[in-house]
């Protein structure tokens, strides 16, 4: 990779990570669920208008907008409200991985690899280390919730797969025109016209940059710069980079909202992205140590 491929990919996964710091001070105006319906809307409006859909069923479309918009976004913003800090969330929601593995072996019929079942179990190490400190910042709903945003996500990930090879951009685009109705519905029913509306009127310059940030920054400039680099570098290249959203999480949650680093929560995200690390990296390292 060449050293601007380098720092392009290093700027996606620190937007990434970065992102659940700017997803906490939108939320300190805008009730959650009304936060990702506008995330969403911002999102499909723009691009719908200049790109053509994807060659993928409607079906297809709806259920990736459902289980990202509203089953992963949904949660996860209504569990950064209190349940969860951002570091530990930026760090939780990587169980996708390991979700999406198993529902490829009960949905597609591969196999688990017994590389995937100690990554599974180190990845599980450190959620249980999670779960054994929940505190005032960090809740066992949280915890729960967070797992089922992962969940969703990894939902989400296997619709992408069958929908095959097609213009990331266009798809997110347009599989988002499916999470504005339910997630704008949801805010009314649950959060109610008057937060709804106080919320609106206590959004300041920060709070609408940081729903401009959610769309343009996290998923047109995310997603997009992240297919153009996988289109031109194998995937065992490109991925490993996902695990400094963490780090960057992490990181900028303690510089940013003073969120604390004790040592528990080193260890469980050292585990977690230990076993995040096995799963991308071993058939890799195998590979050479065979040819060696």
């Amino acid at each position: 990779m060449t050293g601007r491929h380098l720092l392009l990919a290093l700027a996606v996964v620190a937007v990434w990570g970065t992102n659940f710091v700017v997803i906490k001070l939108a939320l300190a105006h805008l009730p959650p669920l009304l936060f990702a319906a506008l995330r969403f809307a911002l999102a499909a409006v723009p691009l719908v208008l200049f790109v053509r859909r994807p060659a993928v069923p409607w079906r297809n479309l709806a259920f990736y907008g459902l289980t990202i918009g509203v089953g992963q976004f949904g949660l996860l913003f209504f569990v950064m409200t209190r349940y969860i800090s951002p570091g530990l969330a930026s760090l939780v929601i990587q169980a996708q991985v390991f979700f999406t593995v198993g529902l490829a072996m009960a949905l597609a019929g591969e196999r688990l690899r017994p590389f995937q079942g100690v990554a599974a179990l180190v990845a599980a190490a450190g959620i249980a280390v999670i779960a054994s400190h929940t505190d005032g910042h960090t809740t066992a709903l949280g915890l729960v919730l967070t797992l089922a945003a992962a969940l969703s996500w990894a939902l989400g990930n296997m619709a992408s797969r069958a929908a095959g090879p097609v213009d990331v951009l266009a798809y997110v685009a347009w599989s988002s025109l499916f999470a504005v109705p339910p997630l704008a519905l949801l805010s009314l029913a649950l959060e109610g016209w008057p937060r709804i509306a106080a919320g609106l009127a206590q959004a300041d310059a920060a709070t609408w940059a940081a729903v401009l940030w959610q769309s343009l920054g996290n998923t047109i400039f995310g997603y997009g710069a992240w297919a153009w680099l996988l289109a031109r570098y194998p995937a065992a290249t490109v991925t490993p980079f996902a695990l400094l959203v963490p780090v960057f999480g992490m990181g900028a949650a303690a510089l940013a909202l003073g969120e604390p680093l004790p040592p528990w929560k080193l260890l469980a995200a050292g585990l977690v992205m230990g076993g995040l690390a096995l799963n991308l990296l071993w058939p890799r390292i195998a590979t050479r140590w065979r040819r060696g």
